[in-house]
């Protein structure tokens, strides 16, 4: 138990009088992602969480006039799915298809990456560049802040004690814009950065008019590379600007070296990716192909917010549930404690494993990142519910013909992760399928059994419209 209390408003104006009412002792939650990861760690503790997920007021995304408004709710996932978003907001794109793995994308927030305050952080660098702004409201009223102007330290924002960021703005790239976002991890998912860089370059003819470059993981806050903006002004990007704008990139850094980089492993990395973007965006060659086909592992609809006292009444597995409780716990802990239903396994209980995935709504989430409250109203489906009875879901079929299962003990976890693909997505190739096990570790390292399990129930004549009770 890592809190005592959670409320959970339904309109924003009761969200901001339980704000007005607890300040800064309580702590906002909605995806839970680097929340509960914090609680779990010890990191600003609380006694109440104010759970915002039921504020259907805060859950859009829209265009008008040329800028992007999203809600406060909009997830990293929504950004990846729109094709406005890809096409006319690039590097944020590029930059949220980065964060985590699937299940991590579908409940991690755009605002909550914002408010967290890490320079490591996919998403701010991107927005920064985009030149994006966020409104702020409390009891009081609202205001406005450029995001420039957001961060006031490492970790720190200028977000006041019974303030809520309702909403975030960008300006979409215009014609004669251009747009990148590139990252360096230590593995292909899951990873936080070891340095990321986003460019948004405004052309006039063939040369630069103005320049917004980003940095990220190499300073305490992302910061701007000021003596590079400044250089490119009025230059073509010929190979030789190209490579005097990565050495003076240099000069607008102090990066630290740390358990992922060197601080000159650092520096050089930076001057190879000023360098390697600069010559991208010079011949147009941005586009992430990766991002054509996304996968989301999400097939549901979000439910209508229902009061909440304490009691989590929810539907598993297609039956009605009733925990009482349970408010105090992950979903994970409520599943296997209170339902009963250990299936689903706690590896890490930091979202990193994917051991413990299960669907809520029809969407894959880390149920370890899940405060269980969040299931009140709900339909929850886990490994015990995927089978039709005795009969074995295809892709349950297909791990036990193709010897997908070592230890055992990823397997409920890699199983609901496939199965939603094959819900989403019937019949993927090879790269969707490593897309959608992303988040999942199997430490006996089947992976290879596993990806010709999913191809085999992919091309089995039951999986089509067999993909689980969403």
């Amino acid at each position: 138990m890592f809190w005592e209390t959670i409320v959970r408003p339904t309109t924003l104006a009761e969200a901001l009088e339980q704000l007005a009412r607890y300040g800064d002792t309580a702590r906002v939650v909605a995806g839970g992602t680097d929340v509960l990861v914090e609680l779990q760690r010890g990191v600003k503790p609380t006694r109440t969480l104010i759970d915002i997920t039921g504020l259907a007021e805060l859950r859009y995304l829209r265009e008008e006039q040329g800028v992007f408004a999203f809600g406060a709710l909009t997830t990293h996932n929504d950004i990846v799915m729109s094709a406005a978003c890809r096409e006319r907001l690039l590097p944020l794109a590029q930059a949220c298809w980065e964060v985590g793995a699937p299940q991590i994308r579908n409940r991690a927030t755009l605002a909550g990456n914002l408010i967290t305050a890490s320079p490591a952080n996919d998403s701010i660098a991107p927005l920064m560049a985009l030149g994006a702004e966020v409104v702020l409201c409390s009891k009081e009223g609202e205001r406005v802040v450029a995001l420039d102007d957001f961060y006031a330290g490492f970790r720190r924002t200028v977000l006041r004690p019974g303030e809520l960021l309702r909403e975030i703005r960008v300006p979409a790239l215009r014609e004669q814009q251009r747009g990148l976002f590139l990252k360096l991890g230590l593995r292909g998912a899951q990873a936080i950065s070891v340095i990321d860089v986003a460019f948004v370059l405004t052309f006039d003819g063939p040369r630069v008019s103005q320049a917004r470059i980003t940095l990220g993981c190499l300073a305490p806050t992302v910061v701007h590379a000021r003596s590079v903006e400044t250089y490119l002004q009025g230059k073509e990007l010929d190979a030789e600007t190209c490579q005097e704008a990565g050495r003076i990139a240099r000069q607008d850094v102090t990066p630290i070296g740390d358990v992922r980089a060197s601080a000159e492993y650092r520096y050089e990395t930076l001057q190879h990716y000023i360098e390697q973007g600069l010559r991208r965006i010079a011949a147009n060659d941005v586009r992430d192909q990766r991002m054509d086909a996304p996968v989301a592992l999400d097939t549901g609809k979000q439910a209508e917010a229902k009061p909440f006292t304490g009691t989590i009444e929810t539907t598993v597995n297609g039956k009605p549930c009733r925990l009482v409780g349970a408010e105090r716990k992950t979903l994970l802990n409520a599943l296997r404690e209170d339902a009963g239903l250990t299936g689903t396994k706690e590896g890490c209980a930091e979202g990193e494993c994917g051991a413990c995935t299960v669907w809520l709504n029809g969407q894959a989430v880390m149920s370890c990142l899940v405060p269980a409250a969040q299931a009140h109203g709900a339909e929850v489906t886990t490994i015990e519910g995927l089978a039709d009875g005795d009969t074995l879901h295809p892709l349950q079929q297909a791990f036990v013909d193709c010897a997908a299962v070592q230890c055992g003990f990823c397997i409920p976890g890699m199983l609901m992760a496939g199965a939603k693909l094959l819900d989403e997505c019937p019949h993927p190739d090879l790269d969707q399928v490593r897309v959608a096990l992303s988040g999942n570790i199997c430490r006996c390292t089947g992976y290879s059994k596993i990806l010709d399990a999913v191809q085999a129930a992919a091309q089995s004549d039951l999986t089509a419209g067999k993909a689980g009770k969403s």
